[in-house]
């Protein structure tokens, strides 16, 4: 067995890459702003600011379809699909990355009239188009990874995926030394063209694919209509369901209240959930080989003890933020935000639970996208959408004295409620 292989193999030493992944992912979202709130005049950076965000927008135009292929190919990998009318075809790589060039296209489009029309303000238009065109190959940078972690290749694109990582933050940093922004974002966009095509050569090989697979869209166009449909509309309309309930309260409690505090104390919340599903998700992309060789196999003991350590794993993580959080919480706010409100022992005791429970549903949402169960899933998303939509008028309505604490019960009831359902949903899996 090569070196590679064996670190391909090794849960611990993917997880330790995909932990350095994830903190490289931060560093640079870090970087970005840090660099051009000083390289850009105030007017300029608002603007930027706007493009930023529709890059964000851009990018979640997916709807969870390179989970969709990841599941697929994951199965036809393994040779659970043999047989099956509807298994993965080749063909479908070349419609997949076509629809995520389109969505870039679109985009693109949409920007330079946005740029022309005077919508974004700016005098550096080339600047914001190389941005958006850098920020937006992490779509098919996002499918080269799924693709590539399905056919074993975890570790492979990890280790790629950090060494882009460090090469653009030192080009981020650079324009601080006097580099031409413009010039270190078209390098940064050819490191990442250069790294996502080296990923999808190594992809091209190990399925043995041909050239003519790219292209015969009407082959793999028709299969992708036949059998995506389906988990598109489920895997589209639960990666709305989870925005929608992850980010309503910042809209509903600007809507109830012109109190700083509650915004601030859900803002601190979401920002310490953040972390931890990103930790979360390593771990669990970490395991995943195992987690879905042995539930295609059928070996159901062998998945309930991975399933375990997942969950085992993923609440050290929730622990150890929850020890670092009624520790230091207090000071971590009054620092973040500059003593513009304090927190109770109260209210980081309610986030403590709520991040418990976030813990256990993260590794079951991932490792559950990872098998394909969209409409499942969909089906557990609903009851949190609607406790998150509520959960404001009724802290207002219950207790409106002590709002902030009232919201914040509920809202971890809530995730409390939703850890319940997964918990169940994990327990059937392991029982089929």
């Amino acid at each position: 067995m090569s070196s590679l292989a064996r670190m391909e193999a090794s849960a611990r030493i993917l997880a330790l890459v995909k932990l350095a992944n994830v903190g490289l992912i931060l560093i640079w979202g870090f970087a970005v702003t840090f660099v051009f709130v000083r390289a850009l005049p105030l007017a300029e950076f608002q603007s930027f600011l706007l493009l930023v965000a529709f890059g964000n927008f851009t990018i979640s135009a997916e709807f969870g379809l390179t989970s969709i292929i990841y599941a697929r190919l994951r199965r036809h990998w393994l040779g659970g699909s043999e047989g099956d009318i509807g298994a993965f075809r080749l063909e479908e790589m070349g419609v997949l990355f076509l629809f995520l060039g389109l969505i870039v296209a679109g985009g693109t489009i949409i920007l330079v009239v946005a740029l022309a029309g005077g919508w974004i303000g700016t005098a550096m238009p080339l600047l914001f188009i190389l941005f958006f065109l850098s920020a937006c190959l992490n779509l098919p940078g996002l499918l080269a990874k799924r693709a590539l972690a399905a056919v074993d290749g975890n570790f492979l694109w990890e280790a790629l995926d950090c060494g882009r990582r460090v090469v653009t933050i030192a080009l981020l940093l650079s324009i601080l030394a006097g580099l031409d922004p413009r010039l270190s974002l078209a390098l940064q966009l050819l490191v990442s063209l250069l790294v996502i095509g080296w990923a999808i050569a190594h992809v091209h090989h190990r399925l043995g694919m041909r050239p003519r697979h790219w292209i015969a869209f009407r082959v793999g166009g028709g299969h992708v209509r036949t059998h995506y449909l389906r988990d598109i509309g489920a895997s589209a309309a639960f990666t709305v369901s989870d925005i929608i309930a992850y980010n309503a309260p910042y809209f509903t409690i600007a809507l109830a209240t012109g109190d700083a505090r509650p915004m601030l104390l859900f803002d601190f919340f979401f920002k310490m959930s953040r972390s931890l599903s990103m930790l979360v998700r390593a771990l669990v992309e970490a395991a995943l080989p195992r987690i879905t060789r042995a539930y295609h196999a059928g070996d159901k003991v062998r998945l309930r003890q991975l399933l375990g350590r997942a969950l085992g794993a993923a609440m050290v993580f929730a622990l150890a933020l929850s020890a670092l959080l009624l520790g230091a919480g207090d000071r971590l706010f009054a620092i973040l935000f500059d003593g513009r409100a304090s927190i109770d022992r109260a209210d980081l005791i309610l986030i403590v639970v709520a991040l418990l429970a976030l813990a256990l549903l993260c590794v079951s949402v991932y490792v559950q996208a990872a098998l394909g169960r969209f409409s499942h899933l969909l089906a557990r998303s609903l009851p949190f959408l609607a406790g998150s939509l509520l959960s404001v008028p009724l802290a207002g309505l219950l207790w409106p004295e002590r709002f902030d604490l009232a919201f914040l019960g509920l809202y971890a009831l809530t995730l409390l409620l939703a850890a319940a359902l997964h918990a169940v949903s994990l327990r059937r899996l392991v029982r089929r």
